[in-house]
């Protein structure tokens, strides 16, 4: 390794390309070097989608996910993995194989099941694969309360269960932690909690901004990596990259026809006063 007085730390994410870079693979790479850490990727699927919808997805084989994995693992320590959408039951289980040889290092998988306009990314296959293999190997998981309810039911619960008890049941199949964002819920202000083995963990409360936003799920997921890769304990590194991500949607823009896009570099000097700007408009809607 080449001499150097300081080496930031490295998270390496699989998720799918997204070329808005507004969500998937470019959103990771985007949060993650704002936290100060050097991102690593590994391409899970193609899409063909702008910032209205997915037109097309082209999943990775499994063997090519692997395989850009073990280059980068094998060339550099890695300090935290950050998992997206994977594509298919192989890729999935090519992740799940990845990640079983480095049981030290945090894990936080954001479930991705569908697009913000509803283009379904996972059936039920992928599902199961997702519960079999890929939640018992996760330290946080970061489902909205849709993709919670959903899972929840595959596990085994009805129709109505509450989210309380969408979070045991997940924690029961396996991840340690699960943070459940309330941005789909219908209420005054965005609730987010956290739980773990032993229930609630901790609970935030955000101001409900206007407007749809591309990739606040993928942002939220790879902050928290970030913050764990350097070492933060979970529940400060949860409430850090959410205080990072509402600040990034508060900021965020509209460059197309469709949502919004994250300014996760609202903490850059160039930024700042944009960033200001931005939110004042917002918080003013």
């Amino acid at each position: 390794m080449p001499s150097s007085r300081f080496n930031p730390p490295a998270v390496l994410s699989f998720a799918a390309s997204d070329p808005t870079c507004g969500a998937g693979l470019q959103a990771d790479l985007l949060t993650i070097a704002a936290h100060g850490c050097h991102p690593l990727t590994v391409v899970t699927a193609l899409t063909v989608q702008d910032t209205v919808g997915v037109e097309d997805l082209l999943p990775m084989e499994g063997g090519w996910v692997a395989d850009q994995a073990r280059a980068l693992l094998e060339d550099m320590p890695v300090a935290a993995f950050k998992l997206g959408l994977l594509g298919s039951v192989e890729a999935i289980a090519a992740v799940a194989e990845v990640l079983s040889d480095y049981p030290d290092t945090p894990v936080v998988f954001d479930p991705v099941l569908a697009s913000g306009r509803g283009d379904a990314f996972a059936d039920e296959d992928i599902i199961a694969a997702m519960l079999e293999l890929i939640m018992p190997l996760t330290d946080v998981l970061t489902p909205n309360s849709m993709e919670a309810r959903r899972l929840a039911q595959e596990v085994g619960a009805g129709e109505t269960v509450t989210l309380p008890e969408c979070a045991r049941l997940l924690v029961g199949a396996g991840c340690a932690h699960v943070l459940v964002t309330g941005t789909h819920e219908h209420s005054a202000r965005v609730v987010n909690t956290l739980y773990g083995s032993h229930g609630p963990v901790r609970h935030d409360e955000w101001e409900r901004l206007p407007g749809s936003y591309h990739g606040s799920g993928c942002t939220l997921a790879s902050a928290i990596a970030a913050n764990l890769a350097w070492g933060q304990p979970l529940p400060e590194a949860v409430r850090a990259a959410q205080h990072y991500t509402w600040h990034s949607l508060a900021a965020g823009f509209r460059p197309g026809m469709g949502q919004h896009i994250p300014n996760r570099q609202w903490q850059s000097p160039s930024s700042h006063s944009l960033a200001s700007a931005e939110v004042a408009h917002v918080i003013a809607v």
